[in-house]
């Protein structure tokens, strides 16, 4: 059987359509979206009273956390300037071959998230911050209330998914040992 020149662009143009069909996801398709795991440092050690270290529950913490993140697509890692809260972002930071990048632990809350939103697009992204800061910061990245958190609070694990039109979603978690009283 011979087909004719319009039969043979005709059938050459379904199956370019076809192809192309094939091969294009779904418009509605939303991509993986950007996700902020936000916790607050791990339990502190006594040996400092400006700038203390993890105390040994603290760094069961931090590798609880680590172990936690370990199959995530962690892109960055955040952590304010003092030692606690580095401490605690470390294992999981090194777990992805990813420094540990310091923010100001007094800077504006929307100001450093905004900075946040706009430096990544896609994958995980870790933030270590204070009791009196992490409430302020996922409430900045979600753009919804949070509850705030007590000072004996350690095992809160805030995750904030982006998704590619700009809305949010926060959901919250708890890891490691629940926190000696």
């Amino acid at each position: 059987m011979s087909l004719t020149p319009p039969s043979r662009a005709i059938v050459v143009l379904f199956a370019s359509l076809a192809a192309a069909c094939s091969t294009t996801a779904p418009r509605d398709a939303d991509p993986a979206p950007l996700t902020f795991v936000v916790v607050r440092h791990a339990e502190k050690a006594t040996d400092d009273p400006e700038n203390p270290n993890l105390s040994a529950t603290g760094r069961a913490r931090a590798e609880a956390l680590a172990t936690r993140l370990r199959d995530v697509p962690l892109v960055a890692a955040y952590a304010t300037e003092f030692r606690r809260t580095q401490q605690t972002a470390e294992p999981s930071a090194a777990a992805h071959r990813l420094p540990v990048e310091a923010y100001y632990a007094r800077g504006p809350a929307s100001e450093v998230a905004a900075q946040w939103r706009q430096a990544h697009r896609r994958g995980t992204v870790l933030v270590v911050g204070h009791s009196n800061t992490v409430p302020d910061l996922v409430a900045a990245l979600c753009r919804c209330a949070t509850a705030p958190m007590d000072d004996t609070e350690y095992d809160r694990f805030s995750i904030v998914r982006i998704r590619a039109d700009g809305s949010a979603t926060l959901d919250v978690q708890r890891y490691g040992m629940p926190p000696t009283p």
